[in-house]
């Protein structure tokens, strides 16, 4: 058995589960959902199988997002989950408990914490380490984190933002806020829902946020069929919404991840935030693709502002380099069990 499928990285996101094999990449990217028989609390199915199913199960079986704000809402799922994603990533019979990288919200506690390491041991992994998604998803966007020099990073996920300034390998001042792609989601589905009077599931929220969805207002409008069901007949129907309408659902949301960043850099010496001027904020995670988020971030706090590298394969690939430098990272970032 090759050496470097003994450890992996995982990116446990409350959206999407990213696996990292060091020498091989990012090898599995999966929805962290996962579908339950409520007669016999059996897992029936996880990941992009378990997705499908949301919103179109009956009363026998529940489909679930075990990760709530990027912590462990359910703890049984999640290990569920976790040995899936370790098991299909790994492949085959193996005769080795692997060492496994999890990032997690840099906000977490010392119980959540806690709960992520034991249900990554109940999965099958031999050693569980923890390191930040904020450092993680900058050494995935190829920022020097050793240096002694201030870098500022905005990992936006599905559950929550994570913001920090990063100097000498750690975090100097960070804030964990509950706004994520999630969140984005559901205020597209109240807007539409208020507006047009049409309600649509989550999934096809996602996706006109996907299709369409711009932070700031679009010089070229773009528009998108959407279909839902009319809040008065009961009736399905067919509505075409503009991104102007997803510009404005989501500005709350939005606003609340640039107040974020203010704090941050309001607490931040004077010397690093020098260096944060000089060198812009970089965006990273999955909702840092939105349209124009580069764009909003650099009017609102007068920095300049641009988004990594495939930015939702940062903190996966970050775990992955962390792992394949176990040594240098572990003093001064990682905590084992």
């Amino acid at each position: 058995m090759a050496l470097f499928s003994r450890r992996l990285g995982i990116d446990l996101g409350t959206t999407y589960t990213l696996v990292h094999l060091p020498g091989r990449g990012i090898v599995l990217n999966e929805p962290s959902v996962v579908a339950l028989s409520m007669i016999d609390k059996k897992v029936l199915a996880v990941g992009d199988e378990a997705k499908e199913m949301i919103g179109r199960t009956p009363d026998s079986i529940i489909a679930l997002r075990p990760l709530k704000d990027g912590v462990i809402a359910d703890y049984r799922t999640t290990e569920a989950m976790l040995r899936y994603f370790i098991n299909k990533a790994l492949g085959g019979v193996r005769f080795f408990r692997p060492e496994v990288m999890i990032a997690v919200p840099g906000g977490i506690t010392s119980t959540e914490r806690r709960a992520v390491v034991d249900a990554t041991l109940a999965a099958g992994a031999r050693e569980a380490y923890i390191i930040k998604e904020p450092i993680a998803a900058a050494i995935g966007a190829n920022i020097p984190i050793g240096s002694p020099s201030g870098h500022m990073i905005v990992d936006i996920g599905g559950g929550t933002a994570e913001i920090a300034v990063i100097s000498l390998g750690g975090i100097v001042v960070n804030s964990s806020v509950r706004i994520g792609g999630n969140k984005l989601d559901y205020a597209i589905q109240e807007y539409v829902r208020k507006k047009y009077g049409l309600a649509i599931g989550e999934r096809t929220a996602e996706q006109v946020k996907i299709d369409i969805g711009s932070a700031l207002v679009l010089d070229e409008k773009l528009s998108m069929d959407v279909r839902g069901r009319d809040m008065i007949s009961g009736l399905p129907r067919t509505m075409t919404i503009l991104s102007d309408d997803i510009t404005e659902a989501i500005q709350e949301e939005l606003n609340g991840i640039i107040q974020a960043i203010k704090n941050v850099l309001q607490e931040t010496p004077p010397e690093l935030s020098a260096d944060v001027m000089d060198k812009g904020i970089v965006l990273s995670g999955g909702s840092a693709q939105l349209r124009m988020i580069d764009r909003l971030v650099s009017q609102a706090i007068g920095v300049p502002a641009y988004v990594a590298d495939e930015s939702y394969l940062c903190v996966a690939r970050g775990t992955g380099i962390a792992l394949d430098n176990l040594e240098s990272y572990k003093r001064s970032i990682l905590s084992g069990k």
